[in-house]
């Protein structure tokens, strides 16, 4: 297989499967993105004061953007780059929700 060669990828997040195509040498990356992501969430569901899993998805996005932002006690300055593929982790995000939504419709 080539470098950019991409693979569907099963990752868990509030135990729910989603299936997201990645290059197989950010698979790694994938997987510890995920797991974090999973844990922040959880934290937020477990606290009890969010309630439905696209109101702690948008919570645990922003105190993630926030801990970027804040890293190492001082801002740091986003550059396009980085929100570019933080677009594309959003836009990532709503279609596997959606797609969730559209599975628990049809159930």
């Amino acid at each position: 297989m080539s470098k950019d060669s991409q693979q569907a990828v099963s990752i868990n997040i509030l135990g729910k499967e989603y299936l997201v195509a990645c290059p197989d040498e950010e698979r790694k990356e994938l997987q510890s993105s995920a797991d974090y992501l999973d844990r922040k969430m959880r934290e937020i569901r477990d606290s009890g004061k969010v309630i439905g899993t696209d109101r702690i998805a948008v919570m645990a996005a922003l105190n993630i953007a926030h801990e970027l932002l804040h890293e190492n006690g001082s801002e740091i300055a986003v550059s396009h780059d980085i929100e570019g593929r933080i677009k594309g982790i959003q836009e990532k995000i709503e279609n596997a929700l959606f797609q969730s939504k559209q599975l628990e419709l049809e159930a």
